[in-house]
């Protein structure tokens, strides 16, 4: 974002030293007799441009024409830049007109490598390619892109170096146990990716001053509380310099010792930066540099050193002593700013391993860092080696491009075609993602400059995947001057006795010199003979308060708004100052010529707001306005003011065309109506014609012209049927002969039918009756049935009963 804004603030000041030479521009037509109306051609014309290379950096499309006779009487330099057509159709031979073009050269363009794990010959890391091409100069002139492809291909068996870096603090003392056997396991993963790894260890705890850690002699040897034995704190160690020995790994990993601290947040910050810096130390290769961040905690960053009294940013500078970081207590934490870009020029990827607990706050760090990854790490570390192969795998199957600084005034964009053909463009142009090996991507980079750099020197950008060793080395050479400007004749005859430089077939005047051939001198520029020259018709105004008067001439003022042009000899034109409609200048049917409308084809007015146009008066009859009113500018001007609409053809206040002519035709055709008196002279305004039956009406499909259908009752109740049209001028009406009155009622059916609904009426109401009182019978009955089955008789006996039989039993019988 800096460069886009120092871009802006470059092309202000370039248009402010335009304007500086728009008012010492040299014009002598007054004193040679001549005049030259300004034109208001191209961006190339309105500019000014003074020499072949001022014309050139106003746009691509500018050229000069270098013909020593070309212009003609009275006109300035400046009408030798304009477009490239315009030259042509002046007469500029194509000779003599000077238009320098950039280009794109490829310097060194070695092709992708296509390398093989189970090959004999290895090669070494410096010979593998994986981006085309490696070097390129592009030649650019203001305004004009040039482009160019880069080609990725990631390569097979990458050498790859892996840096373990570990928080040794208390809290991690069973992942240590874990970490300890990790060189040989990691070894072995790793050969499934490529054959050429090495792996790298070291530690970190934190600052060695309060309030991290505590300072009493005791704390100082064992920080730890209770029976456990630690070890003193640190800042950072290099346990092992990058090695291919995985055994060597374990060794040195086995025999380190946790330590402690006394706040949450650890050093680590401090560790990175030393990891990435200190190359030679840590055995970095030009090859894919991992760097495992393993931690349960947080981390300080710049501005927390305060707590201690460490006040000295990070320098970002290697301090390893003896593989121990010895300006902790010296230097405060680095920023992420400073890491993000330390990491990025020693193409570092990061693949931060930490707890559940902390994964919100480096998911956020990830985000700000570049080709970095964030996995989840278990409470004792023991799912660290999938963790570094799955991170492994996310950050190599993405490229994405960065470039260096570019120089003021140049601009670069970025286009991907990646796998499958997805194209990405703005911010996604810059990378591809699900690249696997042997897939080749491929970049389309625009680069452009707006301006010439002062210096007007080369300039080197490199462009480079993240992440990656390799990068792209781009030298910008800049077009700021043609070419014919080489053979300029300084001091030459032609420029006013040697007041000038005759390049490119016009004077290039020496300071203090203005003037098409550099004739006048600044200090004549405001006398009051040459301001004379400049009042129109000998007013108080000079150049009608819109211009400088330069030169005897009036050189007109530039407005913010490139398109609206003062203009004429004494500037008293403008193109912005006529007349509106619609919010439009001209009505947007014309264009304003010195304050004044020129319209377009069938357009007039001040405004050019008038159309000659009719087709919209039409109304559907094809009549203009209905025959009721005039067309004027388009529209309809109603003489009748009963009727409106866009063609006279709505009158609120207005019977319908039936109700309007239904007496008419009702007197002339049937002798009859309100109108039967007055009807020879009230209705003979139409042609009556008479039809036996309505299938012999007109039909609207059979005719040309409007035709209406009428239906209408007349005093008896009767129907009529006519239609009404206006044909050449003629009104017709077309009338059916035969009316269709109603028939009288049948007397008879109508009693029969009432009688016989009164006797059914009657009938229904008596079978209705009879039902009901068969339903309410039946309801009793069961309701007596109900509660003659529930009824409870008494069975004990009468006490005054005495039954009629007495029995006697004979004591002597025995049954026999």
């Amino acid at each position: 974002m800096p460069d886009v804004c120092f871009c802006v603030a470059d092309a202000f000041l370039l248009f402010l030293q335009m304007d500086l030479r728009l008012l010492l521009i040299a014009s002598l037509s007054a004193v040679l007799g001549g005049s030259w109306a300004q034109q208001e051609g191209s961006i190339c014309i309105k500019r000014n441009a003074q020499s072949c290379g001022e014309c050139i950096q106003v746009s691509e499309t500018c050229g000069w024409c270098s013909d020593p006779d070309f212009l003609g009487e009275g006109e300035p330099k400046s009408a030798r830049c304009d477009d490239l057509e315009s030259l042509k159709k002046r007469q500029c031979g194509v000779d003599n007109i000077e238009n320098p073009r950039g280009s794109v050269v490829v310097n060194r363009n070695n092709p992708v490598t296509i390398r093989k794990k189970d090959v004999a010959e290895k090669l070494k890391p410096e010979q593998i390619t994986q981006i085309q091409p490696q070097k390129l100069t592009l030649t650019l002139r203001s305004g004009e892109p040039q482009t160019f492809e880069l080609k990725f291909k990631r390569a097979e068996d990458y050498p790859i170096d892996l840096y373990y870096l570990m928080d040794l603090s208390f809290s991690m003392k069973d992942d240590l146990e874990n970490v300890k056997n990790l060189g040989t396991d990691l070894m072995r993963e790793m050969q499934e990716i490529t054959s050429d790894f090495r792996i790298g260890f070291g530690s970190f705890v934190e600052k060695t001053v309060m309030p991290y850690i505590s300072t009493t002699p005791a704390r100082l040897i064992n920080p730890c509380t209770g029976n456990q034995n630690c070890t003193s704190p640190f800042s950072y160690k290099n346990v092992l310099k990058l090695t291919n020995k995985g055994d060597e790994f374990n060794r040195l990993v086995s025999q380190q010792q946790i330590s402690g601290n006394l706040d949450s947040p650890e050093g680590g910050f401090d560790a990175i930066m030393q990891v990435a810096v200190c190359e030679e130390q840590i055995g970095w290769r030009n090859v894919t540099r991992l760097l495992v961040f393993s931690t349960d905690a947080g981390f300080h960053f710049a501005g927390d050193g305060k707590l201690g009294g460490i006040v000295l940013p990070n320098d970002g500078k290697c301090h390893l002593e003896n593989n121990m970081y010895t300006m902790s207590h010296y230097y405060d934490y680095p920023s992420i700013a400073h890491l993000v870009q330390k990491l990025s020029d020693h193409n570092i990827q990061t693949i931060f391993a930490v707890t559940e607990e902390f994964q919100p706050v480096y998911k956020e760090l990830k985000n700000l860092i570049p080709k970095s990854a964030v996995g989840t790490l278990s409470s004792n570390s023991s799912n660290v080696i999938k963790l570094i192969i799955d991170a492994y795998n996310s950050l190599s199957s993405e490229v994405i491009l960065e470039n260096g600084r570019l120089p003021e005034g140049v601009s670069i964009s970025y286009k991907s075609v990646c796998k499958n053909g997805v194209v990405g463009t703005g911010e996604n142009g810059r990378k591809c993602s699900n690249i696997s090996i042997g897939d080749e991507v491929s970049f389309q980079i625009s680069i452009e400059s707006t301006s010439c750099p002062a210096n007007n020197k080369p300039e080197v950008i490199t462009i480079k995947p993240l992440g990656f060793n390799e990068e792209v080395e781009v030298v910008l050479n800049f077009i700021c001057d043609c070419e014919c400007a080489a053979n300029g004749e300084p001091n030459s005859e032609e420029c006013d006795e040697g007041n000038g430089t005759f390049e490119c077939g016009a004077c290039k005047c020496n300071d203090g010199r203005i003037g098409r051939t550099c004739e006048c001198s600044k200090d004549e520029v405001r006398t009051e003979d040459l301001d004379a020259n400049c009042r129109k018709d000998n007013g108080t105004d000079i150049c009608s308060n819109n211009g400088d008067c330069v030169c005897g001439t009036c050189e007109c003022k530039k407005r913010e708004n490139p398109a609206e042009i003062y203009s004429g000899k004494y500037c008293e034109c403008d193109n912005f100052n006529c007349d509106r409609s619609n919010n439009q200048l001209c009505g947007g049917h014309g264009r304003c010529e010195c304050r004044k409308c020129v319209c377009d084809a069938n357009y007039t007015g001040s405004a050019c707001d008038c159309s000659l146009e009719n087709s919209t008066c039409l109304a559907k009859n094809g009549q203009i306005c209905n025959g009721r009113g005039t067309c004027e500018c388009g529209i309809c001007k109603c003489t009748n003011l009963k009727f409106q609409g866009p063609t006279c053809e709505i009158c609120p206040t207005c019977p319908g065309v039936c109700t309007e002519h239904k007496d008419c035709v009702q007197c002339r055709a049937f002798n009859a109506g309100e109108k039967k008196d007055t009807c020879e002279e009230d209705c003979n305004y139409f042609q009556l014609i008479k039809v036996n039956d309505r299938d012999k009406l007109p039909q609207p499909t059979d005719q040309s012209f409007p035709l209406t259908h009428c239906k209408e009752r007349d005093a008896n109740d009767c129907w009529f049927y006519y239609t009404y049209a206006i044909r050449n001028e003629t009104k017709e009406v077309y009338v059916v002969e035969i009316l269709e009155c109603p028939a009288g009622p049948d007397i008879i059916p109508i009693v029969v039918g009432v009688v016989a609904g009164i006797v059914l009426i009657g009938l229904a109401l008596l079978l209705i009756w009879k039902l009901l009182m068969i339903i309410h019978d039946r309801r009793e009955f069961a309701k007596f049935e109900k509660e003659k089955m529930n009824a409870k008789w008494d069975t004990g006996e009468n006490p005054i009963y005495k039954s009629a039989v007495t029995t006697v039993v004979n004591p002597k019988y025995e049954g026999k």
